[in-house]
């Protein structure tokens, strides 16, 4: 598999690293973000970049994503409430219209898992490794359902888990270790398979035993930077070694 002797687990991230939805993600939060903008700056404002959106929201859950991302543009919001309507001027009220916007694009464009994440993590799974998806996204359920990967994955620790239990978002490595703690491993026994700078940081933060970089957004060296124990452009790479 790729991977040191003593791993026994597997934790992946999912948009990005499994399937890939990060893209569309980035679409949502664009839109999402941009309408907020246009609607409080006028048509002059400064819109969201792909940059943006690898500094201050990849692989962060949805309310920590906007507020570091309004926090680099001065823009303070009241949290408001989980149910807050899309349109309204709070944390959650543009969290909410960016997953709205997120769930028309996945049934616009679908789900596609990358071919060679597919390879890997069904050879994992015939290799006897227990397997957790870790992902800051609250629509992780529906996204591993459309992609057919479910039947992979003991445990599921997504957006919804990690609101339910209070837990830190990456980088903060709080999800990777319930993923763990799930799995009944110690960190040392798991590795972490990330794209996003902040997983990568969120894995070397828990000690995992291996961490891996999936560069799909030529960050080859910051992955690295960021702690991950090899870097790879698929999955399917770690098969061959």
């Amino acid at each position: 598999m790729g991977l040191p002797d003593a791993i026994s687990a597997c934790l992946f991230d999912l948009d990005g690293v499994l399937t890939g939805t990060a893209v569309l993600h980035r679409k949502a939060w664009k839109r999402s973000f941009d309408d907020f903008l246009k609607h409080r700056e006028g048509p002059n404002f400064r819109p969201f970049t792909d940059q943006d959106y690898y500094d201050y929201v990849d692989g962060r859950p949805r309310a920590d994503g906007v507020r570091t991302f309004l926090t680099s543009r001065g823009i303070t919001l009241p949290e408001g409430l989980p149910d807050d309507p899309p349109g309204a001027e709070t944390v959650n009220g543009v969290g909410n219209n960016k997953n709205v916007r997120l769930l028309r694009v996945i049934d616009e464009e679908g789900v596609s898992p990358y071919p060679g994440s597919v390879r890997y993590i069904k050879a994992a799974y015939d290799a006897g490794l227990k397997i957790a998806v870790v992902t800051s996204s609250a629509n992780g359920k529906a996204v591993l359902d459309a992609a057919d990967l479910s039947r992979y994955v003991h445990v599921r620790i997504d957006g919804v888990v990690i609101r339910d239990q209070g837990l830190r978002g990456k980088p903060a490595p709080d999800s990777f270790l319930a993923g763990a703690r799930a799995l009944n491993v110690h960190p040392d026994q798991a590795a972490v398979f990330e794209d996003a700078l902040s997983g990568v940081e969120a894995g070397r933060a828990g000690e995992f035993g291996f961490v891996v970089g999936v560069n799909r957004n030529d960050q080859a060296d910051a992955l690295r930077a960021h702690g991950a124990d090899v870097v790879v452009n698929d999955l399917a790479e770690l098969l061959e070694r």
